[in-house]
């Protein structure tokens, strides 16, 4: 399968599989020891927004070099990604960030 990059780099269309389903977005939570924050977003691919979020390319995290992911759900459509990334937003709790980090251990 092709790679195709549009408009919005981080949204890939080589999809990752798992138990035989296939993934193709993921929300994730990442953490800053040193501004001691959470970032909650959604993407194709982890390793490469991680990056991006290390190294000042995304705005918000641009203070820190030292995020590294905590958490992760896994979602077969970019609108069920995206959903639940506003959900966990909405919720503006850094208590519950912390439980669904704490349930995924």
């Amino acid at each position: 399968m092709q790679e195709v990059v549009g408009s919005t780099p981080i949204l890939s269309t080589i999809p990752s599989l798992k138990d035989g389903i296939f993934f193709v977005y993921y929300i994730y939570i990442i953490y800053s020891t040193k501004l001691d924050r959470y970032y909650v977003g959604y993407t194709a691919d982890i390793n490469k927004r991680l990056v991006d979020h290390n190294t000042g390319i995304s705005t918000f995290t641009s203070k820190a070099a030292d995020w590294t992911v905590r958490y992760t759900e896994n979602f077969t459509t970019r609108e069920l990604a995206h959903k639940r990334e506003l959900e966990i937003k909405k919720k503006k709790s850094r208590k519950y960030i912390e439980w669904l980090i704490e349930q995924s251990s």
